[in-house]
């Protein structure tokens, strides 16, 4: 008999943990709707996670916010923390147009700083592995924009060069001129493309959809593409999936985040992001099945104005969770 009672409760945990994964899939009330993989596929939420989860691990070439790959602690070749001089456009196969220095050496930019305000969030033994370009004597060559060159001072006092707001750095792991071993380091580690978007994306999917932005006040915080800040509503629900910003009044004050490419994330865990269809049939975008918002009271990248409205709206951490509490 307790042997029978063991199975009985052991096949219903089974059972909680899949409707749990399935954020609610099964529910078919009214404003609810099945959570999807991005792109409207018809595969489970299960599948999902663990596509997500592939293509996360596929890009991981190191954790740690800064890398932890084991070519790091190279020699810098004595070009690692001078002035970059003359910025040049490099091309390669792989990573497609990618800013150097004068010298040849790769530049590079960090998910995890912020463009507007700019702001470097590398610091310590970070700036070990990634030097800090200096800002003095930077000039723009052929195929950028003087205009978006410029400064930020770092923790330490010193003033780095920045493009389109990105600072800019160079990796301690490239010996030589043309090396570009710090690709993809972290997960959050990317050659500086001119325009200064991360470089080894194929034209038409370079912009990012999710990522993360640090704000003084809140800490890690998800963005959408255009760095505006992403919301979560106590008045949804994650399990079962159901949305209660159906009205019109609230649409116009909270934008669903539209359903967002796992390859365009950086900085969160890809296997967490999926999709909701709406009442109204479109595709909304979800992190660990909490539905994404941007608010209309934000006019900027970096405005934060929505959090805490009515108690009820709050930025949403890089982990998915309330932002401030």
């Amino acid at each position: 008999m307790e042997k029978r009672r063991q199975i009985a409760f052991a096949g219903m945990s089974v059972a909680v943990v899949m409707l749990t994964a399935a954020c609610g899939s099964n529910d078919t009330s009214a404003g609810s709707a099945n959570v999807q993989p991005v792109g409207g596929s018809s595969q489970t939420a299960g599948a999902t996670a663990s596509a997500g989860a592939g293509a996360a691990a596929a890009g991981a070439g190191a954790t740690g916010g800064y890398g932890s790959d084991t070519g790091a602690a190279a020699g810098s070749g004595g070009s690692q923390t001078g002035s970059a001089k003359q910025l040049a456009v490099k091309s390669d196969a792989k990573l497609g147009k990618f800013v150097a220095d004068s010298a040849g050496m790769t530049l590079y930019r960090f998910d995890e700083d912020t463009p507007k305000p700019a702001k470097s969030n590398c610091n310590d033994a970070c700036a070990t592995k990634w030097p800090p370009v200096p800002a003095d004597d930077a000039t723009a060559g052929t195929g950028i924009d003087a205009a978006k060159l410029g400064k930020v001072k770092r923790a330490d006092g010193t003033e780095q060069l920045t493009l389109e707001g990105w600072p800019v750095y160079r990796y301690a792991g490239d010996t030589k001129a043309g090396d570009t071993k710090g690709q993809g380091v972290g997960g959050t580690w990317n050659a500086l493309a001119p325009d200064g978007k991360p470089a080894g994306k194929k034209a038409g999917s370079a912009a990012l959809e999710l990522m993360v932005n640090n704000n003084a006040d809140l800490g890690k915080i998800m963005v959408d593409g255009k760095g505006m800040t992403v919301y979560r509503f106590d008045k949804d629900s994650a399990w079962p999936m159901k949305t209660a910003c159906v009205d019109a009044a609230c649409l116009n004050t909270w934008k669903p985040v539209k359903a967002v490419d796992t390859t365009k994330v950086s900085g969160v865990d890809a296997s967490k992001v999926t999709s909701f269809e709406r009442p109204d049939g479109s595709k909304q975008a979800a992190f660990d099945c909490w539905l994404l918002y941007t608010f209309a009271g934000d006019k900027k990248p970096g405005d934060t104005n929505g959090q805490g409205v009515k108690g009820t709206w709050f930025a949403v951490t890089d982990k998915g969770k309330k932002a401030g509490q």
